[in-house]
């Protein structure tokens, strides 16, 4: 597998993956998360001009999506029920669709983006959403508290436990 940045030309394909992965997690208990219609079209694209949209691919076969950034996430900046693991300058990733039904993909991508950030990453994610708490959770990250996101709606946090010597 390999990572690249998504590209305009990409948009169609990012749609249909967010909106396969949409499916996913109404079948799987999580109708709420990402609802009918996020990410917008509108925030992908940002995603996109921003530079921090990536496509996980193996053999021209597009598996994945998702966000990545070294960045001080503002949702990030008050955590309630604990505390963050560290305050060293973090990576964060959103909006992770891995719909292909292929295992290990969204493991891969966590992975890279650990690599592009001295293994300091942080992520949240829903309460209901059950299959990416164990992945994180399989891949090294702490659950740290709960942090609530612009719109006013409650995540579990979790960030990367990994030191680097």
């Amino acid at each position: 597998m390999e990572i690249r940045k998504t590209t305009l030309s990409d948009l169609d394909t990012a749609l249909d993956l967010y909106a396969r992965a949409r499916t996913f997690m109404r079948e799987h208990g999580n109708p709420d998360q990402w609802g009918d219609s996020y990410p917008s079209r509108e925030l992908i694209l940002s995603d996109i001009h921003k530079g921090c949209s990536y496509l996980c691919q193996e053999g021209g076969e597009t598996l994945g999506i998702f966000y990545f950034a070294v960045e001080a996430d503002p949702d990030y900046a008050q955590i309630y029920e604990g505390a963050w693991l560290n305050d060293k300058p973090y990576g964060v990733m959103h909006r992770v669709a891995s719909p292909s039904g292929r295992k290990g993909v969204a493991s891969f991508c966590v992975r890279w983006c650990l690599e592009q950030s001295d293994h300091n990453v942080r992520i949240d994610t829903h309460r209901a959403n059950i299959p990416m708490q164990k992945m994180l959770e399989k891949n090294g990250f702490q659950q740290c508290g709960i942090i609530y996101i612009k719109q006013g709606d409650e995540r579990i946090a979790y960030q990367s436990k990994q030191e680097m010597s």
